[in-house]
C-alpha cells in the first residue's frame, strides 16, 4: 500500500534571535510515512521536535530541506492558496480544548463554518452539523450552546467533530488528550479509534505520554533533539524499545503500582550504569 503521507529527509530551521545568531535547526533529516488508515504516535519530550514536525505537515514551519509528500503530491512548499484546498484532506485537532473554539459562536457556526465557507447551503451545513455532532457522540441540543456550557471532554469532541466536517484522510493529533482528566482520556482515545474504524482517516497522533501512544498507535516514531531515533511497530517499540533515548523515555514513564516503581528504578539505574560503561570504553578505545 503506497503512503498517504511521505516525509523524507525533512529539515525545519528558524532564524536565529540576535546579531550573526545561528538559524536552530528543530528538525535534523526526519523520514516517516503514514498509510491510509494508520496511526502512527510521534513521542518525544518537551522539545524534541514532535510538535515542529505537526506543524510542518500543516504548513505552519519553515521547511528547509527535504520533502513532505502528501498522496504523491509535494505539499512542503506550498502557497496558503495552495494550502487551502489542502483543507479537505488535511485537519487538526489542537492540544487545548479551551482555546481552540471560539467562545462567542454556537457549536453549530462552529461545526458550520468549514462547511458554509465551501459553498455548502445552510440547511445541508445544519444537518451535517447534527449528524457530526452523533458521531462524536453529543446531543443534537448541543448545537445552540455555546462552548462555556461545556466541559473539556465535551470541547474536545466539538474539536474533533469540525476536524472530521470536510471527511479528511489524515488528521494531525497534536496532544489532543493531555489537558483532560484521565477518564475522560480513555473516552476520547476510544472516540479516536471508533471514528478510525467507521471511516479509514489516517492519525498522526502527537503525545508525551506513552500509555496513550501504546493505547492509540498502530507505529510508534521516537524523536530526541530533532531526530527520529527509532520507530517501529507500537507493541514492539512500547515493550522492546532498542535505542538508549527510547529505553531511558520509557523507564522514566509514571507507574501507579508500588513494586512496578521499585522495578522501574532498578531498571534505570542498570541502563544507566551500562551507558556510562559503554562510554567509558569507547574513551579507553580512542
Amino acid at each position: 500500500m503506497n503512503p498517504l503521507l511521505d516525509i523524507t529527509d525533512l529539515e525545519v530551521a528558524y532564524p536565529g534571535k540576535g546579531f550573526r545568531a545561528k538559524p536552530f535547526q528543530a528538525l535534523k533529516g526526519v523520514s516517516l510515512d503514514i498509510r491510509p488508515g494508520e496511526t502512527v504516535g510521534l513521542v518525544g519530550e518537551s522539545g524534541s521536535g514532535k510538535t515542529t514536525l505537526g506543524r510542518a505537515v500543516l504548513g505552519l514551519a519553515p521547511v528547509t530541506g527535504g520533502s513532505i509528500r502528501y498522496g504523491g503530491r509535494e505539499i512542503g512548499h506550498l502557497s496558503r492558496r495552495e494550502r487551502r484546498t489542502l483543507s479537505s484532506e488535511i485537519q487538526v485537532v489542537f492540544q487545548d480544548p479551551y482555546s481552540s473554539l471560539n467562545p462567542s459562536l454556537t457549536i453549530e457556526q462552529i461545526l458550520a463554518e468549514p462547511l458554509t465557507a465551501r459553498g455548502t447551503a445552510a440547511k445541508t451545513a445544519s444537518a451535517r452539523v447534527r449528524d457530526l455532532l452523533d458521531r462524536v457522540g453529543l446531543p443534537a441540543d448541543a448545537a445552540r450552546r455555546l462552548p462555556r456550557e461545556f466541559s473539556g471532554g465535551q470541547r474536545q469532541r466539538v474539536a474533533i467533530a469540525r476536524a472530521l466536517a470536510l471527511d479528511p484522510k489524515l488528521i494531525v493529533c497534536d496532544e489532543p488528550v493531555s489537558a483532560l482528566d484521565l477518564s475522560t482520556q480513555a473516552r476520547v482515545l476510544d472516540l479516536f479509534i471508533e471514528i478510525q474504524e467507521r471511516t479509514g482517516v489516517a492519525y498522526l497522533f502527537i503525545s508525551h505520554d506513552l500509555a496513550v501512544v501504546r493505547h492509540i498507535s498502530h507505529r510508534v516514531a521516537v524523536m530526541y533533539r530533532g531526530e527520529l531515533v527509532e520507530t517501529g511497530d507500537g507493541d514492539q517499540v512500547t515493550a522492546r524499545p532498542e535505542h538508549p533515548y527510547t529505553q531511558r523515555l520509557f523507564l522514566a514513564a509514571p507507574v501507579p503500582d508500588p513494586d512496578d516503581q521499585a522495578e522501574r528504578r532498578a531498571a534505570r539505574r542498570a541502563l544507566l550504569a551500562a551507558q556510562a560503561d559503554g562510554a567509558a570504553t569507547s574513551v579507553d578505545a580512542a
